[in-house]
């Protein structure tokens, strides 16, 4: 006899469907069973979610899970009950571990962990090039076809730097339809840069990461995509002038995707006034007017979803001079809340659309199978129910994480994640991770 699990009287919000209003989800095992207004489930067991909204389950395309290499920082257990806790169903590692996801075995290990600890779907993307050393490139067509099948490659971090490159692996990947995943970064423009190049870097004397050096690299890829008719996918864009130029392209009928970082659509460079290592990231925190740009960039859909980057870093690694602090922050916890303080709360976007950037919109960058909805029968149950009226304040040594790097330590944020439910069993229950 299967488990029956009825949510009982949430406000379902399903972007891929275009479902907004109160309704009862009725779960059979593993799978959406029906849908609807005051459902009879006799035996079913009732979960009130009366005043809370229901929606699929949170997509991750952009973290960094350090396993196998640095499982001092954090491991696909730790990183999966993060994400868990904040909401998601499904992550994507990028490969910068040790050794490198540039062939089957690390990719197959990868996702192999990640079905072992069953608190998320684990979708490695694999490199580009061997080593991500930018070269040559790597197995590509053994990791798609491998029992991980990957359909997502990239170097992020180590940026692309020769347009020949780009070009083979986009022709490349396009004969199995897979994305390619470029970090944005004129590596010439930045060597040794410290964090964004403008008025606040002049006044700290630290060396500038230009915003140019994000648009030319933008620019390039576009025009290589155009070019092969590639899937092409735009990690963490910064910058005003990106955003303009990924919605030009997009006018234009380019298969280009773009994702956006919360940490890039809520504090600006003025932080970094503080010396504090843990607003160091790359790409750098932005000036105001680029904030405003990429808030404006998903709010208009330019920008297809909101993916954390979130990026661990061992503690004695973080916490030095910021000229010898590695970047990255963490993410997966505090996204939620982050996206509707500093796009619902301000009217850039509706609830239900920035549940879209959460769920839909980073499913269809990747065609995630059973991911960001729609909730209709037969649908796996990959769900979240949250409170969006939750008043919680950040506090890093609660996290799930094994790192500590949040830069928002100490915020009170409204909107927190109640259950999260992966193919019908809860992960979270009221706020508590179950393993």
């Amino acid at each position: 006899m299967s488990k029956r699990t009825l949510l009982r009287a949430g406000r379902l919000v399903d972007p891929a469907s275009g479902h907004d209003g109160v309704a009862d989800v009725l779960l059979d095992g593993a799978v959406v069973a029906e849908v609807g207004p005051g459902l009879e489930a006799a035996g079913a067991k009732e979960v009130d979610c009366g005043g809370l909204v229901v929606c699929p389950g949170f997509v991750d395309l952009h973290v960094h899970l350090r396993e196998p290499g640095r499982e001092d920082a954090e491991t696909i257990e730790t990183g999966s009950r993060a994400a868990a806790l904040g909401g998601y169903t499904a992550v994507c590692p990028m490969p910068n571990t040790d050794p490198v996801a540039d062939n089957a075995g690390v990719v197959e290990m990868v996702a192999a962990r990640g079905r072992e600890v069953g608190l998320v779907d684990v979708f490695p993307v694999g490199a580009v090039t061997l080593g991500q050393r930018g070269v040559e490139l790597a197995e590509l067509g053994a990791m798609a076809r491998s029992a991980a099948g990957v359909d997502c490659f990239s170097d992020d971090g180590h940026p692309i730097r020769e347009a020949r490159l780009l070009r083979l692996a986009l022709e490349y990947a396009r004969a199995f339809d897979a994305v390619v995943a470029d970090h944005a970064e004129d590596a010439s423009l930045t060597d040794g840069a410290q964090m964004h190049e403008g008025e606040v870097s002049a006044m700290l004397g630290l060396a500038g990461w230009p915003a140019a050096a994000e648009e030319m690299v933008v620019a390039r890829d576009l025009l290589l995509a155009e070019l092969t008719g590639g899937r092409l996918h735009l990690c963490h864009l910064s910058t005003g002038g990106a955003v303009e130029l990924v919605r030009a392209a997009k006018a234009r009928g380019v298969r280009v995707t773009a994702e956006a970082a919360p940490h890039h659509f809520t504090l600006t460079d003025d932080a970094v006034r503080s010396y504090d290592p843990v607003f160091k990231v790359n790409p750098p925190l932005r000036e105001k007017a680029d904030v405003e740009a990429v808030r404006q960039g998903l709010a208009d859909g330019t920008i297809d979803a909101v993916a954390t980057d979130h990026a661990p870093h061992a503690r004695e690694d973080k916490e030095v001079e910021w000229s010898a602090a590695p970047p990255g922050m963490l993410g997966l916890q505090t996204a939620l809340g982050l996206a509707l303080a500093e796009l619902v709360g301000p009217g850039y976007l509706e609830l239900p659309a920035a549940i879209e950037r959460l769920t839909a919109g980073p499913a269809r960058c990747r065609r995630l199978p059973g991911h960001g909805g729609p909730v209709t029968p037969g649908a796996p149950a990959n769900l979240t129910v949250l409170d969006p009226a939750a008043h919680w304040t950040v506090d890093r040594a609660r996290l799930a994480s094994r790192a500590r790097n949040t830069p928002f330590h100490g915020r009170e944020l409204t909107g927190r994640v109640v259950h999260t439910l992966l193919r019908g069993a809860f992960t979270v229950r009221d706020g508590e991770a179950q393993r």
